[in-house]
């Protein structure tokens, strides 16, 4: 859903859409993302032994760096839009890791917690910008709002996705089809009823993340606790390697594009 610029805003600050277009394989690469981000937390944590204090520490510095860059660029570049993603599904997952395994808060308490946040988030970003469309991250400000925004998103879906397979007990499997229901319905919901375009994707932004951990866990965790035994190691090599491989199809793809436009002007 498109928005268009406030007029107060000033040229200078306009950039070009700094996100990428919502496509088959912008939701493909963003579920493997999150995926990533539970299997890769715990492989750092558990089986490399980092510990989750200096795991914690070390990715929100590399995540910190990378929206650095992110800020800089003054347009959608693939490589560094989605090492941010990764980098920041790691970090929320360790958000929540820290809260519920560190100081014991329960999974319902950050649930709760976090969707509070998350609809704070959302509050303050549409009274200031008059829009939550990602089709109009074009200032910085409206950047800043988007990425505190995939932040929670992605602490939230950690906390609704353990408490559905893990506080409810309904296993990861079970869990991962709750939330692919909940994405199906989101759609048909925007294709048949034709709900808000906007509000359609942040709903589905958000359902993917708990399916992305419930996804994770179920290939990675050990048979005898309801995964398929995999390992953080296999699962998180594989689902990089996918996501590179979809990633520099989109930089290829986007010279070719640059290209084509440089060539008609």
């Amino acid at each position: 859903m498109t928005s268009t610029l406030s007029p107060t805003l000033s040229p200078s600050r306009r950039m070009l859409n700094k996100v990428p277009e919502v496509t088959l394989i912008f939701w493909v690469i963003k579920v493997l993302a999150t995926t990533v981000g539970e299997t890769a937390a715990d492989f750092l944590n558990v089986d490399l032994g980092l510990g989750l204090t200096l795991t914690s520490i070390v990715m929100a510095v590399l995540l910190v760096a990378a929206l650095i860059f992110q800020f800089i660029l003054r347009e959608y570049t693939p490589a560094v839009y989605w090492l941010a993603v990764v980098l920041i599904s790691v970090v929320g997952t360790l958000i929540t890791d820290n809260l519920t395994d560190s100081l014991g808060v329960p999974l319902w308490v950050t649930t709760v917690v976090f969707a509070v946040a998350l609809a704070a988030v959302f509050t303050v970003w549409a009274v200031s910008e008059k829009t939550l469309s990602i089709h109009s991250i074009v200032t910085t400000r409206r950047e800043s709002f988007y990425w505190l925004a995939v932040l929670v998103t992605f602490a939230l879906g950690t906390a609704a996705g353990d408490l559905v397979a893990e506080g409810l007990d309904l296993g990861f499997f079970v869990a991962l089809l709750v939330f692919a229901a909940a994405i199906a319905l989101v759609a048909v919901a925007y294709v048949v009823f034709h709900l808000n375009a906007v509000v359609a994707f942040w709903i589905a932004y958000i359902l993917t993340r708990p399916l992305g951990a419930s996804t994770g866990d179920l290939l990675s965790q050990p048979t005898a606790d309801g995964g398929l035994g995999l390992g953080t190691t296999g699962t998180s090599v594989l689902f990089l390697a996918v996501i590179l491989i979809l990633v520099t199809v989109l930089t290829l793809r986007a010279r070719r594009t640059k290209t084509t436009v440089d060539a008609i002007a």
